[in-house]
């Protein structure tokens, strides 16, 4: 690994010189306009350094210039470098290091050796540099992602070993570090890094990696609620970078327990772009945690002793091991870990806690198993119906085999129950992957890349059995959590996803065009960088779809246009999009039958418990084609009751509100 992240340092170096960066006010050109840089806090090498914030005195968000790489991060065209600048950099201006042994002169600014000036750029545009004997292409590239993460360490482990090249040796190493988390206004905050390591399992393999996180104190990303420890996401097989965000954004707007809060974010170390990445609340329990509402010590009494009945944090992991996972065997081969509390061999209450869990999940597995029982005596049904929606809709390949949380706690009435919540790990899913060949025939499925078909009540079943040992297969074939999901469907997917969309915008999601322009300039610059689009076999192909959306009217899906993607950023985030779209216009025609039109208020077309102007501008807009309404919305407009809807009933709403009429 040491060589391949020297190889990684040879990407910033020209002349294989290290030289430790030391600037001050002194070194700076009279002759251009130019900020003191202070320090660089992390060992740099002859290149040129910009910083993240300009006129910042800040010592850690530098990053070189670097050339593109491949996958083993050789250089590809050393003679052509990149800064990619994160979301807080001026758009026009830049403060440039010169870390070469000699004066170098950038976009007609010349910057003496040790020396930092401030330096105009249009983006993308070309500049020729001479500097250390060679000639270079400059470009800038610019992000408009939420914040820029930059960890730096130079002696990770006290041998001068930098950090890269110690923590991706091994999943278990971890190491401190200095860093800055800078957000789009240019803030910077300077809060160390306790710990930084390695995380994922099939994912920890790829060229890049996943990280989990862990801040001396409570840090704010970009908006986020305050927390130490965090997961920075990869997203390396996703190539839309945005699966996982979607969805986990998509269960906090339905409601779910608990929902990772994630932003968009550039990351660097040690001044080099590591690339586009989604840093996310951890699942993780305690206060300032993402499970804020247990306490990981409840397990015991004041004595010492076991508690009778205590909240516990578990996930159904197929993957879980020996010496790596606390978890226990439970029924039909299912394995559980235990997140909280997470103890280790000789703990008291090591073995009680085991024995809980494994008790409490085998209840729920077995009851979820009985497709007639009622299992709202050992589960929060709304929730579970909510895990399973939000992995039917994406047709997740993991579902119910790893990354399946849930928590158990207390309700409102103080009864100790399954809560589905999280959610996690969906970059194989919204019609990214192709799955197993094997695993389908046996199961029967043959269209698992389409947006049609259902999914999990076939997941981990033979096609000769009805029984499966898969807990989410269980829960869409479970009566009790079916009747549920219908209703949840259109009372609580449906408007999200309008809103997402862009049918509506009643702020319950972030629109489709709002997510595109957070992550196009970071996603330019991490496939530009060197990572890859479509990234192996295991990844579906994405060039051709037939688009489809729901018709409110006739209840049924209908097939749009052949839309062909190019195989570009821009592209691959279009095709996830367009497939989830198509994917939620089949759920709503086959969940339509089941589905009971809450009750409605006539006159309030908007749904907002009064009628008023508002009313009025809706219906009016519908009739010109210029709104869509829910069939709910339609029942509500109708208020001359004759099936139609037309001028005579926005006249009728205008003289309920003008008091002329008292009711419809």
């Amino acid at each position: 690994m040491k060589k391949l992240i020297s190889v990684i340092l040879a990407v910033m170096i020209i002349s294989g010189t290290v030289v430790i960066s030391s600037i001050s006010a002194a070194n700076v050109n009279s002759e251009s306009e130019s900020v003191s840089a202070g320090n660089i806090s992390f060992d740099t090498v002859e290149a040129l350094y910009v910083h993240g914030v300009l006129n910042s005195m800040d010592t850690e968000a530098w990053q070189a210039w670097q050339s593109k790489h491949d996958e083993s991060f050789y250089e590809i065209d050393s003679d052509v470098k990149y800064f990619f600048l994160p979301t807080s950099a001026d758009s026009s201006k830049v403060d440039v290091y010169n870390a070469f042994s000699s004066a170098v002169t950038v976009n007609g600014v010349n910057i003496p050796s040790g020396g930092t000036a401030t330096v105009s750029y249009e983006e993308n545009k070309s500049y020729s540099i001479s500097a250390g004997g060679s000639t270079y292409t400059l470009k800038f590239m610019k992000s408009n992602a939420e914040a820029g993460i930059y960890i730096n360490n130079s002696d990770a482990d006290g041998n001068g070993t930098d950090l890269m090249s110690y923590i991706n040796d091994d999943k278990s190493i971890s190491a401190d570090a200095t860093g800055a988390i800078v957000d789009a206004e240019g803030n910077v905050d300077n809060t160390e890094i306790k710990k930084i390591k390695g995380r994922g399992n099939t994912t920890w393999g790829k060229p890049k990696k996943a990280y989990n996180i862990t801040y001396k104190d409570n840090v704010k990303i970009a908006g986020m609620s305050k927390s130490k420890k965090y997961s920075l996401l990869a997203n390396y097989q996703d190539d839309s970078l945005s699966r996982n965000r979607v969805l986990y954004d998509l269960s906090d707007a339905v409601g779910m327990p608990y929902a990772s809060d994630s932003r968009y974010v550039d990351f660097y170390v040690n001044g080099f772009y590591w690339g586009s990445y989604q840093m996310c609340e951890k699942i993780e329990a305690g206060k300032n945690n993402l499970i804020n509402d247990i306490d990981d010590t409840a397990y015991l009494n004041e004595d010492g002793t076991i508690n009778e009945d205590f909240p516990f944090l578990c996930e159904v992991d197929a993957g879980a091991s020996d010496w790596e996972d606390y978890y226990v065997d439970c029924e039909d081969g299912n394995k559980v870990t235990i997140k909280a509390p997470e103890l280790e061999v000789g703990d008291v209450g090591y073995n009680e806690v085991k024995e809980y869990v494994r008790d409490k999940f085998n209840a729920l597995y077995n009851a979820a198993k009985d497709t007639s029982n009622d299992i709202s005596s050992v589960a929060d049904v709304e929730s579970v119906a909510k895990l399973y929606l939000i992995n039917e809709l994406g047709k997740n390949w993991d579902s119910g085999v790893s990354s399946t949380f849930f928590v158990w706690k207390q309700d409102e009435n103080g009864i100790y129950k399954f809560y589905g919540s999280p959610v996690w790990d969906y970059d194989n899913s919204l019609g990214n992957a192709v799955g197993v060949s094997r695993d389908l025939r046996n199961m029967g499925v043959d269209d698992y890349e389409e947006y049609t078909g259902w999914w999990c009540k076939y997941k981990g079943k033979k096609a000769s059995s009805k029984n499966s040992t898969n807990i989410m297969n269980n829960f869409a074939r479970n009566e009790s959590v079916m009747n549920e999901a219908a209703q949840i469907w259109f009372n609580d997917f449906v408007p999200a996803l309008k809103d997402f969309y862009g049918e509506t915008d009643k702020g319950i999601m972030m629109s489709v065009d709002e997510y595109y322009s957070l992550l196009r300039g970071s996603a330019e610059m991490n496939y530009t960088s060197g990572w890859i689009l479509d990234t192996g076999d295991w990844i579906a192909d994405h060039q051709n779809l037939v688009t489809a959306y729901y018709d409110e009217n006739t209840h049924k899906m209908v097939k749009s246009d052949n839309k062909h993607y190019n195989q570009t950023f821009d592209g691959m985030f279009a095709y996830m999009t367009d497939w989830m779209q198509g994917r939620a216009a089949w759920l709503s025609e086959q969940f339509y039958p089941d589905y009971i039109p809450p009750e409605f208020m006539l006159g309030d077309v908007n749904d907002d418990g009064k009628i008023d102007i508002d009313d009025v501008t809706l219906t009016q807009k519908y009739i010109v084609g210029l709104e869509k309404l829910t069939e709910t919305q339609i029942l509500a407009a109708d208020t001359t009751k004759d099936g139609l809807i037309n001028i005579d009933d926005v006249t009728t709403i205008q003289k309920y509100i003008a008091n002329i009429i008292n009711e419809f």
